[in-house]
């Protein structure tokens, strides 16, 4: 069973973020089921960590809801991420979720990476914000990633034509399916016992 979970970072209800991300979920475990492979899939709204996001940052340990969430990451084979662009970059509360993960959580990790945004100006968040940051987190990020305007969810096709949101998400599904095949299932770590184990040992308490 190949473990993914999808980290939205849309800041209002409904969400297109919310929206896009459940599309490409879908499209991934479609593929993979295609492939012969079963997938589950676990959703990290980042919306309702907000506060414990912050609260992480300032006592540099999660709790709560915030500890279960990156639980589920430390424990997934691959990870599709979405976030609302604002000003050509990923919103803040989804930079500081990742701001606050223990080092190397997500190294070897299989990453699809997409964002929303008002208009097709916002696009090179992909290349430019969102593929770097996970590149410095030692993760794997697929080569295809998905932006999807404020346009592109009303866009009204003939009725045998696919809409080109729709194309893309099939494209990078199939492309980060192939990824997540070619890499396997992660070894689990317990990056927070580790970080504790380590401080415990240079305070001789352990």
């Amino acid at each position: 069973m190949t473990r993914l979970v999808v980290v939205s970072g849309g800041l209002r209800e409904p969400s297109s973020t919310r929206l896009l991300a459940d599309r490409l979920a879908a499209a991934v475990v479609a593929d993979l089921q295609h492939e012969g492979v079963e997938a589950s899939v676990q959703i990290v709204e980042l919306r309702p960590l907000g506060h414990s996001v912050m609260d992480a940052m300032l006592t540099g340990f999660p709790g709560g809801a915030l500890q279960d969430a990156v639980t589920r990451l430390r424990d997934a084979d691959g990870l599709i991420a979405v976030t609302p662009s604002f000003n050509a970059s990923y919103s803040g509360l989804f930079k500081s979720f990742f701001d606050v993960l223990p080092e190397e959580t997500l190294s070897g990790m299989p990453v699809l990476i997409a964002a929303t945004g008002g208009t097709e100006r916002h696009s090179l968040v992909l290349e430019h914000a969102l593929r770097p940051m996970f590149s410095y987190l030692e993760a794997v990020v697929s080569p295809t990633g998905v932006y999807a305007a404020t346009e592109d969810f009303g866009a009204v096709q003939a009725p045998d034509e696919v809409d080109a949101l729709s194309r893309r998400i099939t494209r990078a599904a199939a492309d980060f399916s192939r990824l997540l095949r070619s890499c396997g299932a992660r070894p689990r770590r317990d990056a927070w016992s580790e970080d504790l184990g380590a401080m415990q040992k240079l305070l001789g308490t352990d």
